[in-house]
């Protein structure tokens, strides 16, 4: 063999090592996501997927020392089966966590059965190498290009694969650049490769079998929603936060966030009148308004029904739903177009990171975040967001928040008044009975709050004053209870809302 051409041979193999540690990483990164989408609580799931996939990564390493002969084989064979499991993992996740009772069960077989593969990989292919360099520079070029494959897949990943590609066509593409390895070696090294044949008609299989899947991700991604949803879907994408659906069904339009329920236009009127005007109609003469959440312009809808109003500024994470709820005709009906109005100001950012650079002071601030399912949202509920809070607002203004449900989950819901009122504020709790979520609550922070409205809205669907009393009253069963304060270091709601809805589910 020529120099140039053994060279090259050692730059092929070095280069699978790449694109084995990109493609490893994008299934255990695609593995998170989908049980986050699907299960919650990001943190937990992302936290258990890393554990087990290292563990079995492990397993296969140790396995691998069992494989003595036709090593370039038995590789271009793991590389295949890698392929094909990676690449169809994804679509079987999203069926089976609606069709199988033992979820958790099928996850943690397919990432391990991955990780094991994944993990025979590497010393397979220092042991094919061993001969080529001399130990140290071995070692040193394959975890090099093992590092850089694990830094270009965590980049490429959130940036690109997951909003424009989504999860299903990644998973097809990693594996299919799984194949394209072993077909390229196949061709490379024929004459060392035993069964080249058998190899060869495998890797065919399966590249059409991945390609099939590739083509039609979308109405597999369609079909496997549709069987979790009983609404005709007109609409979803994966935004790089989160999994956006939109059904319509006899008429009621339903947005769905990771599949939990934002809003059904059947009442969510109610839900976004009381969020907005106990609290906006005591303001006097409210000009600068700050809602943070609410990408959809429903509270913006409630908002610009003051005439005193001057600006609202909307700091939402996500663009793709502010995008989506401006351009849509049938959500601009929803909304009253109101995200294109002249008086508010879209920002997509992160809402702690925006409020601490905030020098602006407002009358009013509307908190319509997710429930805190999740860390990364439980931050967004902590004494260390309503401190900023409290530098944004005015001195004679008020603020209030979402809470979750006080019936299903009434500590969590004391927990949101009692760490408000940890840092300084006086909190007004308050409830009511939306149909599409139950009895659902809010609490209102402030200095100082007028007992009588300046000003309500005429022709309000739901809330008048008169709803006003009923609202802050509380049964005994949704009664206020003690509860730890929610910091950024404890993150106590979560445990909380964990257990509570936990019950329920």
């Amino acid at each position: 063999m020529s120099l140039i051409k053994k060279k090259k041979n050692q730059l092929l193999l070095l280069v699978s090592v790449f694109v084995i540690a990109t493609c490893g990483l994008i299934y255990e990164l695609i593995a998170g996501t989908l049980a986050s989408y699907l299960l919650g609580d990001s943190v937990t799931q992302f936290s258990t997927i890393i554990g087990i996939y290292l563990f079995s990564m492990g397993i296969g390493s140790y396995l691998s020392k069992f494989i003595k002969v036709n090593l370039l084989s038995w590789f271009i064979q793991i590389e295949i089966l890698v392929g094909v499991v990676g690449g169809v993992s994804s679509t079987i996740l999203f069926i089976a966590f609606e069709h199988a009772s033992g979820f958790h069960v099928i996850l943690y077989s397919l990432i391990i059965l991955t990780g094991t593969l994944v993990g025979l990989e590497i010393p397979l292919l220092m042991r094919i190498l061993k001969d080529e360099f001399d130990f140290s520079e071995l070692v040193s070029k394959v975890f090099t290009f093992d590092y850089i494959g694990a830094l270009f897949a965590s980049i490429l990943f959130p940036l690109f694969m997951v909003p424009y590609m989504g999860l299903l066509k990644t998973s097809y593409f990693f594996g299919l650049l799984n194949i394209v390895v072993a077909i390229v070696l196949c061709f490379t090294f024929e004459s060392a490769i035993k069964y080249l044949r058998f190899l060869r008609i495998q890797a065919f299989i399966a590249t059409l079998l991945l390609l099939i899947g590739f083509v039609f991700a979308e109405q597999i991604q369609t079909y496997t929603e549709s069987m979790s949803f009983n609404e005709n879907i007109i609409f979803s994408k994966s935004s790089p936060y989160q999994r956006i659906i939109l059904t319509s069904d006899k008429g009621v339009t339903k947005l769905y966030l990771n599949n939990n329920l934002q809003f059904s236009s059947a009442d969510e009127y109610r839900y976004h009148e009381a969020l907005v005007h106990p609290g906006l109609s005591r303001i006097s003469n409210p000009k600068n308004i700050l809602i943070l959440g609410g990408g959809d312009g429903l509270a913006v809808r409630e908002v610009l029904k003051y005439p005193t109003v001057d600006s609202i500024t909307l700091v939402d994470l996500d663009s793709s739903v502010t995008a989506l709820f401006k351009h849509s005709e049938l959500l601009q009906a929803l909304n009253n177009h109101s995200l294109t109005n002249p008086k508010l100001h879209v920002i997509n950012t992160d809402a702690f990171s925006w409020l601490k650079q905030n020098h602006r002071i407002f009358d009013f601030i509307i908190i319509d975040f997710p429930d805190p399912s999740n860390f990364s949202v439980g931050k967004l509920y902590t004494t260390s967001f309503y401190k900023e809070i409290k530098k944004a607002l005015s001195p004679t203004g008020a603020f209030v928040v979402q809470s979750t449900s006080p019936f299903v989950a009434r500590k969590s819901f004391w927990c949101v008044n009692n760490t408000m009122q940890s840092v300084g504020f006086k909190t007004l709790a308050y409830h009511l009975y939306v149909p599409s979520f139950g009895e659902w609550g809010y609490v209102m922070g402030f200095y100082n709050l007028s007992p009588t409205p300046y000003f309500l809205p005429d022709k309000l669907k739901y809330y008048d004053e008169s709803r006003y009393a009923e609202m802050t009253s509380f049964p005994k069963d949704m009664a206020c209870v003690p509860t730890e304060i929610n910091k950024l270091n404890n993150q106590i709601l979560i445990h909380y809302f964990e257990d509570e809805w936990g019950k329920v589910q």
